[in-house]
């Protein structure tokens, strides 16, 4: 008898881009995502034998992306993910959970018809169900790059033989935001529409980053989460991920010069990187909401 089993597993298809434009009249709606679907369930024997009766085909995922965008439109990511997921479990006995992840690129109107691409920020979520009826919805964003020019701290920290960074009581403090947060299940989405959720959620974010007088990025990161958590009630949990883009100040005196917190070098890397997150005392079990 083989001592190996099959572990968990899904499949799917990742990134079918998806371009979407609704035309009223000469003013025209643009829609530009990244969708990626992922399928789990009794798979067992497309992997031991290679029997692909219980497979629904990633092209056919690919496929539906499309004609679903078409009958179904697509207004807010959270809620065409949530349309995909629960279409994949509830059509295919074979499939058990359904995993849809799909990223939105700004785009900003010059004219009717004319569109300009937003720098930087994505907006994301990533939307779970399975045969129980079980449903995550993690919203979130990434490449949020944000900037105090003071107001910032570092010392106080554990000095050993090899440090050589110097302790500080004025810097600049850059990152690039990656926030996700996890609403509270059991509806539909938020009261105002994950429209309006997203844009208050990442409004907490700006104000508390420009807010906070930091002693450390990791306060920071805190002082972010916590300002969601306390405004947005269908929000139970936020978890960020903060690259430190140091800025150090470039030492002019060999031209005669000098720098009072002027003239900085951008490092590009290494970086410091702080990840964490805050939760809702009595949160929801988080299920896979996170996987």
């Amino acid at each position: 008898m083989s001592d190996v089993i099959l572990g968990p597993n899904r499949y799917g298809k990742a990134e079918t881009r998806l371009v979407r434009v609704v035309r009223e009249g000469d003013t025209h709606h643009l829609k530009d995502v990244n969708v990626s679907t992922s399928l789990s369930g009794d798979m067992e024997s497309v992997h031991l034998t290679g029997d692909n009766s219980r497979v629904l085909p990633t092209d056919t995922q690919k496929n539906t992306v499309y004609a679903f965008a078409r009958k179904h439109g697509l207004d807010q990511i959270e809620d065409f993910a949530l349309l995909l997921a629960r279409h994949y479990v509830e059509a295919q006995p074979s499939i058990h959970r359904a995993r849809v992840e799909v990223d939105e690129y700004g785009w900003s109107r010059m004219r009717d018809h004319s569109f300009r691409r937003d720098g930087g920020e994505v907006r994301t979520c990533v939307v779970h169900h399975d045969r129980d009826g079980r449903t995550t919805v993690v919203s979130g964003l990434k490449d949020l790059v944000v900037l105090n020019t003071t107001g910032s701290e570092f010392h106080g920290y554990i000095q050993d033989e090899y440090t050589t960074l110097r302790p500080t009581t004025d810097r600049i403090l850059a990152t690039a935001v990656t926030a996700h947060w996890r609403h509270v299940p059991g509806s539909d989405g938020p009261g105002d529409g994950y429209g309006k959720s997203y844009e208050e959620v990442r409004a907490c974010l700006l104000d508390a980053f420009a807010d906070t007088h930091s002693l450390s990025l990791q306060q920071t990161l805190y002082t972010m989460g916590r300002r969601v958590l306390d405004n947005r009630p269908e929000v139970c949990e936020v978890r960020l991920s903060m690259p430190n883009k140091h800025h150090f100040l470039v030492d002019l005196s060999p031209f005669g010069l000098d720098n009072n917190n002027e003239v900085y070098y951008a490092a590009d890397r290494p970086y410091g990187l702080i990840e964490g997150g805050v939760l809702r005392e009595g949160a929801p079990d988080a299920a896979f909401a996170w996987e």
